[in-house]
């Protein structure tokens, strides 16, 4: 039996790289007789994984950040490891609020994903939040084996519109790498900054002003899934009012992307997570089951 080895840092533990502060965050599953558990976590003050909870046939788990969100110069690092038949649900409280940048040049977040053969992970995070003046750069790498699923959902907001603040973000980089063993399979990087580039124009984004995206990956990903994936978009209610426009494709091999555009977030997340619950029974033969935040 191998039992879990825990690290929990203070805030005086926090370092100091290039980038301002780093807080780090790692986790190890594996599966066990048929039973996913974490056998590995360390974090450092202000995040941490407090435990994790049994759902359906793997575990899920709550990121927990008790500062304000991301402020200038924070660099976060989120290494997530998924050992062979392991399932994994990750979602965390609330939306990351992201503040304004300073001398520090704004925020970092990256994340890397590695699922071994038949792992799935599903990363579920709540909606990110670009604050008046904030500058921040995403950066997710993935890498699957055989057999592994690798699915996440994303939505960005704007700013805090009732307050006006619309685009009024300095910048918002976001950057994904897959790799199916060592072939890199998909590269996506999105680069906006509202104050030089002319996203209200016809054929931009017009009247959206949030955006999202589903993502799934694995060699189980096909045709038959993205079909699942367009009947389960368009059996949705009508968000006319939102003027949500969605679109679904397959990418270069072994994955899909869903992209979404409307004037608020709920409406994204209704449709990407409907995306995601059709991938799911699809692949899994399992409808989702969420877990709830405390």
């Amino acid at each position: 039996m191998k039992f879990m080895r825990t690290s929990m840092g203070i805030p005086t533990s926090t370092r100091t790289l290039g980038h301002g502060r780093v807080t780090a965050l790692r986790a190890s599953f594996e599966c066990p007789r048929d039973r996913t558990v974490m056998t590995e976590k360390y974090h450092n003050a202000p995040i941490k994984i407090a435990k994790t909870f049994p759902l359906g046939k793997g575990v899920g788990a709550i990121v927990m950040d008790v500062s304000p969100g991301l402020l200038d110069g924070d660099h976060y690092e989120l290494n997530w490891q998924c050992g062979d038949r392991s399932r994994v649900y990750v979602t965390n409280q609330s939306f990351t609020k992201v503040h304004p940048a300073g001398e520090q040049n704004g925020a970092l977040l990256r994340q890397s994903f590695t699922l071994g053969e038949g792992a799935v992970m599903e990363h579920m995070p709540e909606p990110v939040m670009l604050y008046k003046g904030a500058a921040f750069r995403s950066e997710t790498n993935v890498t699957l084996s055989q057999g592994a699923i690798w699915m996440q959902v994303d939505v960005w907001c704007p700013g805090r519109t009732l307050r006006g603040e619309v685009f009024q973000y300095a910048r918002f980089d976001s950057r994904t790498r897959v790799h199916y063993g060592e072939e890199l399979i998909f590269a996506q990087r999105q680069l906006i900054e509202p104050a030089s580039q002319l996203i209200t124009v016809p054929g931009s984004w017009e009247k959206a002003s949030h955006i999202g995206s589903f993502l799934a990956f694995g060699d189980r990903i096909g045709a038959a899934q993205l079909e699942a994936v367009r009947e389960a978009l368009a059996a949705l209610p009508n968000r006319d009012v939102y003027g949500i426009a969605i679109g679904a494709s397959l990418t270069h091999k072994h994955g899909l992307a869903v992209m979404a555009a409307g004037t608020a977030s709920w409406p994204l997340q209704e449709a990407l997570r409907s995306a995601w619950a059709a991938v799911r029974l699809s692949v899994l033969g399992e409808p989702p089951q969420q877990l709830l935040r405390v």
